[in-house]
């Protein structure tokens, strides 16, 4: 078994995935097409091991792209491997990050479509160097000068302690016919200047330049261990599952906060440089402290959003806040089913002790003595309007919404109890008026 066939090998069985459905991302050129033969020939060995081979056609270069897309689709059929591909949308913007971005979603889609382990990439050791140097040049932090981590989640770089001229000497050894992308010489692209013009100059300084570059990265990684070990621990009180809470994050030093908004922001595969991570620090601040907060593009598919709750994610179809897709008739009292909830009208028993909810709850005390059902539980319209306890006179929902401080991207999920175009209850936020308590309750209402 050759040199590399041994190195994929046993990364194979480093992390365990010998007999696992393997997404490889073949774009056809010398390093893709090395690591897509060497997992061919490792079939017979790996006998359950099942490889798919993905290519993303960025469409950037018409004809050139078509016959690449074919070459790679031929090179897949003669090793009895599986083929998968998609051309990228003309919406997605020419740019590297745009790029880089719509290629990741498009190997999440191939993860799921055949219910995979892993995605392996084959970026090798000068590619990394070349990411430290870039990131370097941006004004990188310590995370930066990670560079490329050998795994991240379902993503795997078998190749990544490989150099690349070891790569193309097996291609040639084995007599491979890789894609040659004319786009990889242009020189406006700026990792292609770096490949072409700076580290040549470099290794006329250190003739082991990308070495050194790659041992940068090792010790940064090292660093920045220690880092994350104090990060953990803070963690659990910062972020609620992928939101970070804003007033835990307010408590935060300087530092730490750029800390855990650049690792939020690597997380989403956003490649951004401290000086972005920088706007971004100062619209989470001037937000973080807001009832309505605010919206910041992050790239085309993604926005940070943040208010004096959470600072998240959120996609830009959200910005229209209207879904009229469930509507559930409450006929009286008793329990109905809700979207995966339970929604219960109940009479109110006497109590000693009576107690009004927050308005935040999930249940509320109602006088229902001047309601006639049937009424409706669904999501927001146009026309809705309110008239809110403790207010004279109605207003429109939207306003009352804002009132409240309720984010306009969670508005189209939130649950309305209605008569017709009168919203009763606004679940979690509010009642009207024409079901407040004024003497004592008439029913519960409750959901969860």
């Amino acid at each position: 078994m050759e040199e590399l066939e041994k190195k994929v090998a046993g990364f194979l069985e480093k992390y365990d995935l010998q007999d696992k459905t393997i997404i490889v991302g073949f774009s056809g050129g010398y390093d893709s097409m090395c690591l897509l033969d060497i997992l061919a020939k490792l079939k017979e060995k790996f006998i359950e091991l099942n490889i798919i081979a993905a290519h993303f056609n960025h469409n950037w270069r018409g004809e050139e792209s078509l016959k690449e897309q074919e070459v790679c689709r031929l090179f897949a059929i003669s090793k009895g491997i599986e083929f998968y591909t998609k051309t990228a949308d003309k919406e997605v913007k020419k740019t590297e990050n745009d790029a880089r971005i719509a290629r990741y979603e498009f190997f999440e889609e191939a993860l799921e479509e055949y219910d995979a382990d892993a995605v392996f990439t084959a970026h090798n050791m000068d590619d990394n160097a070349e990411t430290v140097l870039y990131r370097i040049i941006k004004g990188t932090g310590i995370v930066g000068l990670k560079g490329i981590s050998e795994k991240r989640g379902k993503f795997y770089r078998p190749l990544l302690r490989t150099k690349r001229s070891d790569i193309v000497d097996y291609c040639n050894a084995n007599n491979l016919s890789p894609n040659n992308d004319s786009s990889n010489y242009n020189t406006l692209y700026r990792r292609n200047y770096l490949r072409l013009n700076i580290i040549p100059s470099l290794e006329k300084i250190n003739g082991s330049a990308k070495e050194a570059l790659n041992t940068l990265a090792a010790t940064a990684t090292n660093d920045n261990d220690i880092i994350e070990e104090y990060l953990n621990t803070l963690k659990p009180f910062v972020f609620k599952g992928q939101k970070i809470l804003s007033q835990e994050y307010a408590k935060l030093s300087r530092p730490v906060k750029l800390r855990i908004l650049y690792e939020y922001i690597q997380n989403l595969n956003l490649d951004y440089d401290y000086k972005k991570i920088g706007e971004i620090f100062e619209f989470v601040e001037n937000n973080i402290t807001q009832r309505n907060g605010s919206t910041m593009s992050l790239a085309s598919a993604k926005w940070l959003y943040a208010d004096e709750k959470t600072i998240e994610t959120i996609p830009p179809a959200v910005q229209s806040d209207i879904k009229d897709d469930f509507v559930l008739n409450i006929e009286g009292e008793g329990k109905y089913k809700a979207e995966g909830k339970t929604f219960s009208i109940q009479k109110y028993v006497e109590k000693e002790l009576f107690v009004f909810p927050e308005a935040t709850s999930g249940f509320a005390y109602v006088d229902f003595s001047r309601i006639k059902f049937p009424l409706t539980l669904r999501h927001r319209r146009d026309g809705d309007v309110i008239s809110p306890f403790g207010m004279s006179g109605s207003m429109k929902l939207k306003k009352y919404l804002n009132s409240k401080g309720v984010p306009r991207h969670k508005r189209g999920e939130m649950l309305l109890l209605c008569n017709e175009s009168e919203v009763l209850w606004v679940v979690g936020v509010g009642i009207s008026n024409k079901i407040g308590v004024k003497n004592k309750p008439t029913h519960v209402i409750k959901i969860d």
